[in-house]
């Protein structure tokens, strides 16, 4: 393997608290590595695509700490950007050791002292908004009708977010209405499939043979809870729309674009 370097999110969103951030820090220090700390992917990616393609031209390996590796994928998809030799370690679920562990004995990271290089964003509004997960869109268009803020277009069955920072600060509801889990929001506090984690499936019923009855009792329970769950879902998604377009109705008028999201 080639040269490789380190780039460490430090998240704006405060998923990770704030100790947790700094043993990471401390902990890369002493690794001989390049590393570069973010002050938040999600808008760099935005703002300084200059800095992801100079580091894909000069780094043929790439060890990402930040949060979930599906949210930073699509995260580089949806603004046409790559990585190669990507490998993501993911801080919102494993500890500090783990993390070192990982970096030295599956990366081969040695003791040092790290070339450290801190990339900021440059926007001066939160980098908060959906991602679409391609492998699981299914074009439907809900997401662009729930939406209040022109985030997305949607035309030709083509869906596409292009007006990310005119999303509604800490509002997911179109990602909770989306039935296929589609939609990510990084900067979720919340874990789960909205954050960025990988949808669960549903487990197969194998041998059907041997009792076709309780496994259609079982398949019946299995579909009831899932409607319940959507149910609330979009409850929840309605509610945060409507406190959205409250906080838009109760803004001062003439706010410079994107001041409503601080």
């Amino acid at each position: 393997m080639g040269k490789s370097c380190i780039l460490f999110c430090k998240c704006g969103a405060g998923i990770i608290t704030p100790d947790k951030q700094e043993q990471i820090g401390l902990m890369l220090d002493n690794l001989e590595t390049d590393l570069f700390q973010l002050d938040d992917f999600c808008g760099i990616v935005l703002n300084r695509k200059d800095f992801i393609q100079a580091i894909n031209q000069k780094y043929e390996r790439v060890i990402m700490i930040a949060c979930y590796p599906r949210a930073i994928h699509n995260l580089l998809v949806q603004n046409n950007l790559e990585l190669s030799g990507l490998e993501v370690l993911n801080f919102r679920e494993l500890s500090v050791s783990e993390i070192e562990s990982k970096l030295r004995n599956e990366f081969s990271i040695n003791d040092g002292k790290a070339i450290e290089t801190l990339v900021e964003s440059g926007l001066d509004v939160p980098a908060w908004y959906p991602v679409i997960d391609e492998s699981l869109c299914t074009e439907c268009g809900k997401c662009f009708k729930f939406c209040l803020f022109g985030v997305y277009t949607f035309g030709g069955k083509k869906l596409k977010v292009v007006n990310p920072l005119s999303c509604k600060n800490n509002c997911p509801a179109c990602g909770r209405n989306c039935p296929t889990s589609a939609i990510i929001f990084p900067r979720l506090k919340e874990s789960g499939v909205l954050a960025g984690a990988e949808p669960g499936t549903e487990p197969a019923f194998q041998r059907l043979s041997t009792d076709a009855n309780l496994i259609s009792t079982l398949n019946q329970r299995s579909a009831l809870r899932r409607n319940i769950f959507r149910a609330g879902l979009i409850e929840q998604a309605e509610s945060e729309r409507q406190k959205a377009l409250d906080e838009l109705k109760s803004a001062p008028p003439g706010l410079p674009k994107g001041e409503e999201k601080r």
